[in-house]
C-alpha cells in the first residue's frame, strides 16, 4: 500500500484516511488516479482546492463506511468497490454499522490491488454471468435457538462473507478451532476473489493446461477432498509444496490460497517501497537478509525481484513481532515448488489480453 500526501498542508496520509490530522480538511480518494485529494464543501458537494474539480463522496461515506469519490455527477451512486455489493447487513445499530466499515474497509484494500493490475471487476448488471458481486451476511437463529453460521465462499462470481468475521474475538475463536496460523478480513477477501479470478484468468482463460501442471487436476471430488482434508488433515510433507494446509486440500484452494498469498506479498513489499525501508543486518553473512526495495511491485515484471525482497522483510518483521512479545507475522515458509505456483500468478495478473483498457 502506497502512503499519501495532503495536497493542502502536506501531511502524511493514509489509505483509509477521511480527514488531515495536521489541517483538519476532509479527505478523498481518487480510485481512477489511485491518489488522494483534501475537500472543501461546495454546495452539495465538495471541491478539491488543489484540483479545481467538484467530488461527490461514494453513497456508503452516510454511514462513514467509505472515503473514495466519484465525479459530482454521479453524487448518490455506489465506488468502483462498493457497487459490488449485492447484500449488505442492516445498518440499524452502531455494532452493525461498525461491523460493516471493517468489512468494506477490507475490500477497498482488495480492489486497491485489483485496480492497480487493472484486472476485470465487471458487477453483476454489467455482466450476469462472469460478474462479481459480495454478499454480506449476518449468522442466523435456527428454530432451535442454535446460531447457524454464514459459510464464506465464493460461487458463480458472488462471495460471501461471514459479518461475524469483522469481530476480531469471534475471528480468533474460529482462528484457533480451525488451527489456521493466519486468518484476517483482507485474507478471506484475497482468498475468495483468487476462487473468481480461477474463473476469468484460468478456466475462462485458456490456462488449464499450465495450472494443472503446477497444482493438479481440479476435476478430482471437491467434497470428498474437503471431507479428507478435515478428516485426516495435510499430507506430511504439504509444507513443501502448498503455502498452507489447507492449499493441500484441492487444486482450487491452492490457487485461491496462493493467489492470496502473492497480494499479500505484493501489496507489504509496496509498502516496503513507500517507506523506504532498507535492512542491513549486523550479522556474520548480511547479504542474506540485506533489502532495499528500489521497484514499484504492482508495476514489477520480474518475480524474482519480488521474490528475493520477500523474505528479508518477513524475517524482520517476525523479529520485531518476537521482541513485543507476539507471534510470527509471518509463519510461512516457501519452498521452490511453491514459488513456482506463485510466479504463475505472477504471470497471470501480468498478461496483457486480461487487462482492462484505461
Amino acid at each position: 500500500m502506497r502512503l499519501f500526501s495532503c495536497d493542502n498542508c502536506g501531511n502524511t496520509v493514509h489509505f483509509d484516511n477521511g480527514a488531515c490530522v495536521s489541517c483538519s480538511r476532509r479527505l478523498g480518494y481518487l480510485p481512477a488516479s489511485a491518489s488522494m485529494t483534501s475537500l472543501e464543501p461546495s454546495g452539495d458537494g465538495w471541491t478539491s482546492p488543489a484540483l479545481g474539480q467538484a467530488f461527490a463522496f461514494c453513497l456508503n461515506a452516510e454511514v462513514g463506511a467509505c472515503n473514495w469519490l466519484l465525479p459530482a455527477e454521479r453524487a448518490g451512486e455506489l465506488c468502483p468497490a462498493c457497487r459490488h455489493n449485492r447484500t449488505i447487513p442492516a445498518l440499524s445499530d452502531d455494532k452493525a454499522i461498525d461491523a460493516f466499515r471493517r468489512v468494506v474497509s477490507a475490500e477497498r484494500h482488495l480492489f486497491y490491488s485489483l485496480l492497480a493490475w487493472r484486472l476485470p471487476i465487471p458487477d453483476k448488471t454489467e455482466d450476469a454471468e462472469a460478474g462479481l458481486a459480495f454478499d454480506f451476511l449476518a449468522d442466523e437463529i435456527g428454530p432451535d435457538g442454535a446460531v447457524v453460521p454464514v459459510m464464506t465462499g465464493h460461487a458463480d462470481g458472488v462471495i460471501t462473507l461471514s459479518i461475524a468475521e469483522a469481530d476480531d474475538a469471534a475471528r480468533e475463536k474460529r482462528r484457533v478451532g480451525l488451527g489456521e496460523p493466519y486468518r484476517t478480513l483482507l485474507g478471506h477477501f484475497r482468498h475468495e476473489i483468487g476462487h473468481y479470478y480461477w474463473d476469468r484468468l484460468v478456466r475462462d482463460g485458456g490456462r488449464l493446461d499450465a495450472f494443472r501442471e503446477l497444482f493438479g487436476d481440479e476435476r478430482q471430488d471437491y467434497t470428498e477432498a474437503l471431507e479428507r482434508n478435515y478428516r485426516d488433515g495435510p499430507p506430511a510433507d504439504w509444507q513443501n509444496r502448498f503455502v498452507s494446509s489447507y492449499a493441500a486440500c484441492h487444486p482450487w484452494e491452492d490457487f485461491a490460497e496462493t493467489f492470496a498469498h502473492y497480494v499479500h506479498m505484493v501489496d507489504a513489499l509496496e509498502t516496503a517501497h513507500a517507506l523506504g525501508l532498507a535492512i542491513s543486518p549486523r550479522v556474520a553473512a548480511p547479504e542474506q537478509l540485506d533489502l532495499e526495495v528500489d521497484f514499484a511491485p504492482y508495476r514489477q515484471k520480474d518475480f524474482s525481484a519480488l521474490a528475493n525482497a520477500w523474505p528479508p522483510l518477513t524475517v524482520a518483521i517476525n523479529e520485531i513481532n518476537r521482541s513485543l512479545g507476539q507471534r510470527d507475522f509471518y509463519p510461512f515458509v516457501l519452498s521452490a515448488e511453491i514459488l513456482s505456483k506463485l510466479e504463475f500468478v505472477h504471470a497471470l495478473v501480468g498478461l496483457g489480453d486480461h487487462r482492462q483498457t484505461s
